[in-house]
């Protein structure tokens, strides 16, 4: 299957559904009151998913794969901030377990999608037919 749109892309679905997660998590309790925190894990949250969708617009499949490694890094970041929030008892053991298995399930498809582009010989993304599952 050919993509055309990247809200095609199960990889940023998955991106989509850890940003809404994030989203509820930080907006109640204590968590809201860290704004510093809040802010930081809300931006990061957000940008892998917007540079899934920046990159697949960048026309050649060097290009997207640069925005998806900046996408598997702001999961990283994501990660990194969820332990810190389950360190500062914002977040329950469960909760935590819930929101890192997705931020790792995302860094994962991402990485499926790399491993996709770098395999192929078609500079222009366009060109090529990228499998819907990643």
């Amino acid at each position: 299957m050919k993509l055309t749109r990247f809200e095609d892309i199960e990889a940023w679905q998955i991106a989509r559904k850890l940003c809404q997660a994030v989203h509820q998590i930080i907006s109640k309790g204590e968590f809201a009151k860290q704004y510093a925190l809040k802010d930081q894990i809300d931006r990061a949250s957000g940008s892998i998913m917007d540079n899934i969708a920046e990159g697949f617009d960048g026309g050649s499949n060097s290009e997207f794969a640069r925005f998806l490694g900046y996408s598997q890094r702001s999961c990283s970041e994501v990660k990194s901030q969820l332990y810190r929030a389950l360190d500062r008892g914002l977040l329950t053991p469960t909760e935590f377990q819930q929101h890192i298995d997705l931020a790792a399930e995302c860094h994962r498809r991402i990485g499926g999608l790399l491993k996709y582009l770098k395999s192929t010989a078609s500079t222009r993304k366009s060109s090529c037919a990228m499998p819907y599952s990643s």
